[in-house]
């Protein structure tokens, strides 16, 4: 059945199309019952409002965007993007908006899509994930004029709202607890080098470690997904003297280390332990249960939409810090075996 139009109403109602325009746009012009039977009839004919049209007549789109330029078999298995879309919703949905969601290869496709929405007038502003170094994605958003916040924006950038929580925290609290168990050698098991957070956790170790004079800690980089966290696991257990500790940058590679760390008849944590940047039920339904660190990620979503609604009602732009991920001590980590103990095992 075609989508029903103004004039589909006014005929059933027996209104001009005036009336229903007046009705529809909650405008003056007709009676409280006039109003009231036009409504009832556009609902009983299924009509919506057309954005589009809505958006041209200088109101807002009632939606806001969000686009993801990754695989979309990486968000099918990360709690970490269902958590933070879940905070998103519940923030919108106490303004009755929606969120306009896609998931894109790269960020050529992702700018090609904030051009569309501008154009069309398809949303009142966006959500940006995975700020980069030298981030492409901030011309053309400038140059759009497109209200947004970055999800994840480091404290320092400039001219872009944001939310974010200080890293070197959570890494502290990460290594301090390792370290304490005497841990020494210690890898961490990083994702995608181009993204901020990445570079920043990097640089975090690499200072924290050095400071200390712990020599034998090394990085891996990884594309977040199973397939590589296995593969790093893997390569630092089968290596000559392997970390006594695991840092892993999400959830799902740190479940993939457990099954490796089985496979290659590796005891956890006697042998090794490990532990993850994000926490999720997955973490707690490993066997070990893997110690991770926590953080609120339904509230962080919904403070990002919430401080997206605050730019597009005309609030200036800034920054939010959200609380720093706490660590939640599981059976994963526990306290190093000296080398000795590894190499007669």
């Amino acid at each position: 059945m075609a989508r029903p139009t103004i004039v589909d109403i006014a005929q059933a109602a027996g209104v001009s199309k005036g009336a229903v325009s007046f009705a529809l746009n909650n405008r003056p012009g007709v009676s409280d019952a006039t109003r009231s039977r036009i409504l009832a009839v556009a609902t009983e004919l299924g009509w919506v409002p057309n954005a589009a049209a809505r958006s041209l007549a200088g109101t807002k789109a009632g939606a806001i965007g969000m686009v993801f330029a990754r695989p979309a078999k990486t968000l099918a298995v990360e709690p970490f993007f269902m958590q933070l879309i879940a905070g998103i919703e519940s923030e919108l949905a106490r303004e009755s908006l929606a969120l306009v969601f896609q998931v894109v290869e790269d960020h050529e496709a992702e700018i090609a899509t904030y051009r569309r929405w501008a154009a069309e007038r398809r949303v009142d502003g966006v959500l940006v994930v995975d700020p980069y170094a030298d981030d492409d994605r901030l011309a053309p958003l400038r140059e759009l004029d497109l209200h947004a916040v970055f999800i994840g924006i480091p404290p320092t950038s400039e001219g872009f709202a944001g939310v974010w929580s200080d890293m070197s925290r959570s890494m502290d609290a990460a290594l301090t607890h390792l370290l304490g168990l005497g841990h020494t050698r210690i890898a961490r098991v990083a994702g995608d080098e181009r993204h901020d957070h990445v570079v920043l956790r990097d640089a975090d170790f690499t200072r924290w470690t050095t400071e200390r004079g712990l020599d034998e800690c090394t990085i891996k980089k990884t594309d977040y997904s199973v397939d590589s966290g296995s593969r790093a696991t893997f390569e630092l257990l089968s290596s000559d003297r392997p970390p006594t500790a695991i840092i892993y940058d999400n959830d799902v590679m740190a479940l993939a280390a457990v099954g490796v760390a089985h496979e290659l008849g590796v005891d956890i944590p006697g042998r090794v332990s490990l532990l993850a940047w994000d926490d999720s039920i997955l973490c707690s339904l490993s066997h070990p249960a893997i110690t991770a660190l926590h953080r609120d990620l339904t509230e962080f979503g919904a403070a990002a939409a919430s401080l997206l609604l605050e730019l597009v009602a005309g609030a200036p732009r800034r920054r939010v810090e959200t609380p720093s991920g706490t660590l939640v001590v599981r059976g994963s980590t526990g306290p190093a075996p000296s080398y000795e103990e590894k190499r007669e095992a």
